[in-house]
């Protein structure tokens, strides 16, 4: 009866702590930027207290700042010459423009990445996998392919952060009547969270 009840507080206490020792790890490597501020206009030296969370709204307040300005036209012609600048770094450009593609897939309102969750034949015939997908071959690369594909993104349990890029054929997909976040929640668990819906096959394997 203990042991039970010991397991069920864990249940409930582990996946809180880590969420606050996330969340103020986080809050507390932001206050750490404050360190750009002049020396007589850091909290600790203009009112004699640190003000906890105030990197965190800094830090916001930067970036709502920088999209502000990039949103009209004298910032997108700023952008343009910036990017011309570093265009012209040969070493600086090939990483900047890998990072700006990957960014603007992820976090632009036409960006396509993980679209839907989709269940394939991976790493053999016989076995399956959770993937996403985030779009359709380039006209170069699916000139060689035979049919109809698509490129998927299979993410790694626990941590969806890496994974594997493939392109697989659209007829050998099944697509998941579950949200992508229900779909990275099961992975994440190593399937131990099971999502809430029922798959609804659309293509045959």
């Amino acid at each position: 009866m203990l042991k039970r009840y010991f397991l069920t507080g864990l249940l409930v206490l582990v996946p809180l702590a880590i969420t606050v020792w996330v969340i103020s790890s986080l809050v507390q490597f932001l206050d750490q930027t404050l360190i750009w501020l002049p020396y007589d206009y850091q909290p600790h030296n203009l009112i004699g207290v640190d003000i906890p969370g105030l990197g965190v709204l800094l830090t916001v307040g930067v970036i709502l700042l920088i999209g502000l300005l990039a949103s009209n036209l004298f910032g997108r012609q700023f952008l343009k010459l910036w990017e011309i600048l570093l265009s012209r770094l040969p070493f600086v450009n090939s990483i900047y423009s890998s990072i700006k593609q990957v960014s603007d897939t992820l976090f632009s309102d036409s960006g396509r990445a993980f679209n839907k969750a989709v269940l394939i034949r991976y790493p053999d015939k016989e076995s399956y996998t959770i993937a996403f997908l985030t779009g359709e071959p380039s006209p170069e690369i699916a000139k060689h392919l035979k049919g109809k594909h698509v490129s998927v993104y299979v993410p790694t349990t626990p941590n969806p952060t890496s994974g594997y890029f493939l392109m697989v054929a659209q007829k050998n997909i099944v697509e998941l009547d579950i949200s992508v976040d229900q779909a990275l929640k099961y992975v994440i668990s190593m399937g131990v969270v099971p999502p809430s819906k029922k798959t609804k096959k659309i293509h045959s394997i």
